[in-house]
């Protein structure tokens, strides 16, 4: 597999020749081996080791053993094999791939002045653009404003009660559209993921069916998901292939990260531009955007960044929050225990005369275990988005180089049976009663400076979408000829990452269920 993927990725890059193919390996392979062995003379004059790992290839390093998908899969093997931090290197750029959530702590959260940086992405970061927002964004000035803007607006419980209504009102929305058509699930997920996010970064109501701002951020958060993925481009791996010239064969990545780079400054620019027209007629909607906008004395550099806060969590929020919705409807149709106990629970606290709101959650202990369950069973972002290092580390007698990159592998920390028992089973009793397994919140959402802005705003969207659903509607597997079809279970590869596509059932608990759902909010 490793020797099929370095064939395919350099005939991808250089054309269908093999020869051509082989000539420009052979200098890449002459400029890694300067990297690399410059690196290691370094390294050999210091008596403290890497953590372990696969053995190492002169000049390639571990390039042959990278997966190509799943990686997360691989990194757990890796870890299962040679411990809680392993080490790899891709033509001499050093990996640290993490397997404890205990270690992540001390190295990401504890260290974090020496660990908050991000690697220069080349493919998603400097040639399609997402360096400007904050998932890349290097450690920094401006690092800290984005981090600045979001708390002061989204980034605690309180902050984040005045948009309680809203998502309860888009969320209400989703159960009128689940009603008329249940077979198209995914996309009004998609759709209210959307209207939510985009109502709180922006002040902007959706339109009812395709919205034009909901389709440019779904094709620019995909675009971001396959340019950042650890087995992407091989530009992010051999930074000076950015520089082959445009015509030169098998170049293709040049033009798909300028047509990208196109959608992803639509993203940005559309919503923006409609805020400041909204302010500017005096009808613009409380929103993340127009509350920064309205700071007296604003400068072009200011704009710029309040510009590219806004959507990174517009951009953040849409794809990230999809797939843990959509992940509800396949744990629902899988464990119909689960949905029975929740909704039994609904249905004692909050009764069948009104919908749940967020103001129940307190009194909703297991439907909230339930919500915390969703974050743990289905990881959206598997393996994070990489730490780099700022200066040299020592953990437990283990060196990692100053430029080392630090990957958390989030799937298997949320799925370590160390940690959590049973862990590929779904089970909300987990985080209930004295000896409640560890919150997933301190893990899914990533770690020390570089943990998610939004993850006030993603949690609530999570646990309300799952208690109004539960309240008004079974889900079950889907029956075809009388035949019930077994829904897959997995995700897809890339940074951002979904169940695999299945279909379900989708029906109204009662007639009472149908009334509220089409009632006023």
């Amino acid at each position: 597999m490793a020797s099929e993927f370095v064939f395919t990725t350099f005939a991808a890059l250089y054309g269908s020749s093999a020869s051509r193919a082989a000539f420009i390996l052979l200098d890449c392979a002459v400029v890694a081996a300067i990297l690399y062995l410059t690196r290691q003379l370094l390294l050999r004059s210091r008596s403290i080791p890497l953590p372990p790992g696969p053995k190492k290839l002169p000049l390639l390093g571990n390039v042959l053993d990278m997966p190509t998908s799943q990686e997360w899969l691989t990194f757990a093997e890796w870890g299962r094999r040679w411990g809680d931090m392993v080490s790899v290197s891709i033509f001499g750029q050093n990996i640290v791939i993490l397997n404890s959530a205990n270690v992540a702590v001390e190295l990401l959260e504890k260290k974090s002045s020496i660990h908050s940086d991000r690697p220069v992405m080349e493919m998603g970061g400097e040639l399609v653009g997402w360096k400007n927002t904050l998932v890349l964004v290097p450690y920094g000035d401006r690092f800290r404003s984005f981090r600045k803007m979001f708390h002061q607006v989204i980034g605690t419980h309180s902050s984040m009660d005045k948009f309680h209504y809203l998502e309860e009102e888009e969320t209400h929305n989703f159960l009128r559209a689940l009603l008329r058509s249940p077979e198209e699930f995914s996309r009004h997920v998609r759709h209210t993921a959307g209207a939510i996010i985009l109502r709180i970064s922006h002040g902007y109501r959706v339109k009812a069916d395709s919205d034009p701002f909901i389709t440019i951020a779904d094709e620019a958060t995909e675009q971001f998901s396959l340019s950042t993925a650890p087995g992407g481009f091989l530009v992010n791996l051999i930074p000076p292939l950015k520089h082959v010239p445009d015509w030169f064969p098998g170049a293709g990545f040049k033009s798909t990260a300028k047509t990208w780079a196109k959608t992803l400054d639509q993203m940005a620019e559309g919503p923006y531009q409609y805020v400041k027209d909204q302010m500017t007629s005096g009808t613009a909607e409380p929103s993340f955007t127009s509350e920064l906008l309205s700071e007296p004395d604003l400068t072009k550099s200011r704009e710029f960044d309040i510009k590219w806060s806004s959507a990174s969590l517009y951009s953040g929020g849409a794809d990230t929050t999809v797939a843990s919705i959509t992940a509800l409807f396949l744990v629902l149709s899988l464990f119909p225990e689960v949905q029975a106990k929740a909704q039994a629970e609904i249905d004692q606290v909050v009764g069948q005369t009104r919908l749940p709101t967020c103001a129940d959650r307190e009194n909703l202990p297991y439907v909230n275990a339930f919500a915390l369950e969703l974050l743990r069973w289905h990881a959206v972002t598997p393996t994070g988005v990489p730490h780099r290092v700022m200066e040299d580390d020592i953990h437990n007698g283990y060196l990692i180089p100053k430029g080392s990159l630090v990957i958390p592998n989030v799937w298997y920390l949320l799925h370590d049976p160390r940690v959590y028992n049973e862990p590929m089973e779904f089970r909300p009793e987990r985080f209930l009663g004295p000896d409640a397994e560890p919150d997933p919140r301190n893990v899914c959402f990533g770690f020390g400076r570089r943990i998610c802005p939004g993850r006030v705003l993603a949690d609530a969207s999570v646990f309300i979408s799952a208690a109004m659903v539960l309240s008004v509607f079974n889900v079950t597997k889907h029956t075809e000829d009388g035949r019930v079809v077994e829904p897959p279970v997995g995700q897809t590869s890339g940074t951002i990452s979904h169940p695999l596509q299945f279909k379900c059932s989708i029906i109204p608990r009662s007639s009472q269920a149908v009334e509220l759902i089409n009632g006023q909010d």
